[in-house]
């Protein structure tokens, strides 16, 4: 996208003269990127069970804000980013996206105090497709929210991603924004500025050390035996504060150095990766909760540490993307059913953290493979198995990956059934499936049963189109055997 495309802001809004007070503290991301989501109710009442007040959303579902009326949970209210492009070509898009999901609601009880807009527009994945619609599309909804006099309550903000910036030397001073999007980042933060919003950006130490091999999991962690890093004169001890100060450093090479900082995102996986487990998520977490609740900042914002920090996530998500690593379906301090993966104090104080109360499960069945049927073509009925459903923990380091064949088969065979509601033929394989009621968990590797929800009829009507599919797709695999042999999954 060249630079000059940046929309222009034309139309000036008169700001309220109310004080927009912003509530520090931390909160969750909440994605519901599953096959089979907890029920909202469940989740508000997890969240207030646990003393989380603050919550991020990443688009207006209806049962999703129902559920959270009343909770005096805040919320961080997203747009996805594939309406960016409608709201900033129209003020009556973003005028009726407000009624529609900001002001009803409000009306109704839910505490909304920031619409982001965009999920991640800036994402490097994604090229320039979002960066022109942008700041024209906050600056719509900026409007919108005027008519409908909430501008004083809420404010708009715009996701940053943690690849939107870095330090080609390694030093936390030198940080800048990418050169593709500088221009429209220093009309972003002119229109935050102009209405006393913060600059919401994710947080990646876990993608940092994985991308790069020089950086320590002791300085990711928060140890003290981690080798600290010099700049100047300012010693970084972890590498949360790096990051940090690298954002601190661009923002005020675009000419915002002192514009608060919100946390949108930044958490430990705990599957599906090296590094990706419990136990260190648990100790990453418990380092940045003491760091943050230290209020000490960083060495280029002494005493002045974020306003406010979103974990991610509050739950997994079998469903979302992998593009960036099979790791990113296991961020959540909660499993996909809402069982606690470790301890951390999010707002519970020195109480373990409370479990999600009247899961409503599916009977206690799984699909495995039958060791009676000759099976050279299972691994194959099993890659493709897990081209719909939910492997990834199966992949190196995941808590299924030292499992042998032909038990990661079943698995694979298993996350499959599961994900299609337990129906008898999503358990066929050409033969090579069989229902038990003997749980085939193996140490840490969980075969699991997924839960009740609303959604399963109409995945009942997609797993029996998958499973048909699927069939074919073995059935030709059978008369071709010869090529594929006994490959292991």
């Amino acid at each position: 996208m060249s630079p000059d495309r940046v929309p222009v802001l034309i139309l000036l809004v008169c700001v309220s003269t109310h004080v927009f007070t912003v509530q520090s503290g931390v909160g969750v991301n909440w994605g519901t990127t599953a096959s089979h989501p907890l029920p909202p109710p469940i989740v508000v009442d997890l969240l207030k069970s646990n003393g989380i007040d603050k919550v991020r959303i990443f688009d207006a579902d209806p049962p999703v804000l129902q559920a959270l009326s009343g909770s005096n949970i805040k919320v961080t209210l997203g747009i996805p980013d594939l309406m960016l492009q409608a709201l900033n070509m129209s003020v009556k898009a973003a005028e009726s996206w407000i009624h529609d999901n900001v002001t009803r609601y409000v009306n109704g009880g839910v505490h909304i105090l920031y619409i982001a807009v965009g999920e991640n527009p800036f994402l490097q994945d994604y090229g320039e497709q979002f960066h022109t619609f942008v700041v024209g599309a906050a600056t719509n909804i900026q409007i919108a929210l005027s008519k409908a006099k909430l501008a004083s309550e809420i404010k708009v903000v715009v996701p940053c991603s943690f690849d939107a910036f870095s330090s080609k030397s390694g030093l936390p001073s030198r940080g800048l924004f990418r050169s593709d999007i500088n221009t429209t980042m220093v009309h972003l933060l002119s229109f935050l500025s102009r209405y006393h919003a913060p600059f919401l950006v994710d947080v990646s130490p876990f993608q940092s050390i994985i991308q790069n091999k020089n950086l320590s999991l002791d300085l990711a962690l928060f140890k003290e035996s981690a080798r600290p890093l010099n700049d100047s004169h300012r010693i970084y001890k972890n590498i949360f504060d790096i990051t940090y100060d690298v954002l601190v450093a661009a923002l005020t090479a675009a000419g915002s150095p002192r514009i608060d900082i919100v946390i949108g995102m930044i958490g430990w996986p705990t599957d599906g990766s090296t590094y990706a487990n419990s136990s260190v998520a648990e100790t990453f977490m418990k380092g940045l909760m003491e760091h943050l609740r230290s209020k000490k900042g960083t060495p280029l914002r002494t005493g002045n540490p974020p306003v406010e920090t979103f974990i991610l996530s509050l739950l997994d998500e079998d469903q979302g993307s992998i593009a960036s690593g099979d790791f990113e379906r296991h961020w959540g301090v909660f499993t996909f059913d809402g069982l606690a993966k470790y301890q951390v104090d999010l707002g519970q104080g020195s109480r373990n953290l409370v479990n999600a109360q009247n899961v409503d499960y599916m009977p206690s069945k799984w699909c495995v493979v039958n060791n009676n049927k000759d099976l050279c073509n299972a691994s194959l009925s099993a890659e493709n198995a897990c081209a719909s459903a939910d492997c990834t923990a199966l992949s190196p380091g995941g808590s299924c990956s030292n499992i042998s064949w032909p038990a990661n088969v079943s698995y694979a065979f298993n996350s499959f059934f599961q994900k299609h509601d337990q129906l008898a033929d999503s358990c066929d394989f050409g033969g090579l499936g069989l229902i038990t009621t003997v749980d085939p968990s193996l140490d840490d590797c969980r075969f699991y049963i997924e839960i009740q929800t609303s959604r399963a009829a109409s995945l009942a009507m997609s797993g029996l189109f998958d499973w048909m599919i699927l069939l074919t797709i073995t059935i030709s695999a059978f008369f071709s055997s010869n090529l594929h042999g006994s490959r292991q999954y």
